[in-house]
């Protein structure tokens, strides 16, 4: 006889709760239990913003390196890497496997690995001796790290070991960006970047208004047409099956990019704004949801000044 399972009211409740919940975040609403803003640090002058494992996420600051972590669901954080005179913090990304926390270092020409628990030194990474560098963003895949330069036509992409480990002597192979690719000089160039599952490509956009398809082995860049329009000023980016959401930070919006399956075109299908865009860079997911940053770079910054991570809607019809 098959045993027969009773659960008490509160169990059924609990049950019809937590149903509902991965249903509301698989369908992307929004439950009211994820609070709709994170306060940052005042002063902290951030740009990149990564989901991690659980319900966490980070924040990184500009001038001083520094790394925040806070919870998604409590909406509390505090600094997990402190600031370094010698370090700065632009794209940030979250290896799963690991938890290593990979931070793009800007003008230096390296980049960092942290402990996503202890805030910890993993690696420190030299990727250019260039002085004119930017090292923007970066996309974790099952065995590399790949961060753009906007200002070399080039990516830098670090080996992993197996199970996403990463050697403290890792050392960076420097990749040319040809085929259709324009670099501007004097201009923001690849600033953006995502891996596309399943295949050897990459997706990465440019600041003066492009977005290309690259093979990730030889560089070889593809220009997607749009059909006229541009990402002019695309920053962070974020793919979601055959939807790419690109921030642009000039106009205080994301929009979303319907791709085709070639990865030759696309069409842009909606454009999302909201009253709290305040010069957003970066954007993250977590389930369903959707997070953006604001870098606020239009207001002078002051020891005083707030700063947020924003959840926001997809802005489906």
């Amino acid at each position: 006889m098959a045993k027969r399972v009773f659960l008490s009211r509160f169990g059924l409740v609990a049950f019809a709760l937590l149903a509902s919940s991965a249903e509301a975040l698989a369908e992307g609403s929004l439950p009211s239990v994820f609070p709709e803003t994170i306060s940052l640090p005042n002063g902290f002058q951030p740009e990149g913003i990564a989901v991690g494992r659980g319900a966490s996420i980070y924040a990184g600051s500009i001038p001083t390196g520094a790394i925040f972590k806070a919870n998604l669901i409590t909406g509390r954080g505090a600094v997990l890497v402190p600031p370094r005179a010698d370090r700065r913090a632009i794209g940030v990304k979250v290896d799963l496997r690991t938890n290593i926390v990979y931070v793009a270092g800007g003008p230096t020409g390296q980049a960092y690995a942290y402990d996503g628990n202890t805030g910890e030194d993993v690696a420190v990474l030299q990727l250019t001796a260039e002085s004119n560098t930017f090292i923007n963003d970066q996309i974790v895949t099952r065995d590399a790290v790949y961060f753009t330069d906007s200002f070399r036509p080039v990516f830098y992409r670090v080996p992993l070991l197996p199970g996403g480990r990463i050697s403290p002597d890792a050392v960076a192979a420097e990749i040319p960006l040809g085929g259709d690719f324009e670099f501007v000089p004097g201009e923001f160039n690849a600033n953006g970047i995502v891996a596309v599952p399943g295949t050897r490509h990459l997706l990465i956009v440019s600041s003066v208004g492009a977005l290309y398809r690259v093979d990730r082995d030889t560089g070889d860049a593809v220009e997607i047409d749009l059909g006229g329009d541009t990402l002019e000023g695309g920053d962070g980016l974020l793919l979601r099956g055959e939807d790419l959401f690109v921030v642009q930070n000039p106009f205080d919006q994301v929009v979303a990019v319907e791709l085709d399956r070639g990865l030759d075109s696309g069409e842009i299908e909606r454009i999302i704004t909201d009253s709290r865009f305040d010069i957003p860079t970066t954007i993250a997911g977590f389930g369903g949801l959707l997070y953006i940053v604001n870098a606020r770079f239009s207001t002078p910054p002051t020891p005083e000044t707030t700063y947020t991570i924003e959840r926001i809607r997809r802005g489906r019809p």
